[in-house]
């Protein structure tokens, strides 16, 4: 177990880098433009952040103990599929879920 005080010096450092990273770009260049090159590279943040969460629940889930479970990848695969052939978020999303589910029922 992590001792009371690291625990609270850990959260209070991330607290302190979670606000700093935030000023930088609201209190310090809030009011200025930014660089067409920043502009681009900041449009693929919400495209990235997405895998980025469900990534680790296919490829280690929690809930069969991080083994391998193939309703999972192949809700995943669905999920890829759909979003590449159709380009729209929402119905991946849909997709993705009811693949899952589905999957899940079949496997039992």
């Amino acid at each position: 177990m992590i001792d009371r005080a690291e625990l609270w010096l850990v959260i209070v450092l991330l607290a302190l880098g979670s606000y700093g990273l935030r000023f930088v770009f609201i209190g310090l260049i809030g009011n200025r433009p930014l660089p067409e090159w920043l502009l681009r590279h900041l449009r693929y943040t919400a495209v990235a952040v997405l895998p980025g969460l469900v990534a680790p629940l296919v490829l280690w889930p929690a809930a069969t103990g991080g083994s391998f479970d193939a309703p999972r990848m192949a809700a995943a695969m669905v999920t890829i599929a759909a979003g590449f052939l159709t380009r729209n978020v929402l119905i991946s999303v849909i997709t993705g879920g009811a693949a899952l589910y589905l999957g899940l029922y079949l496997a039992g």
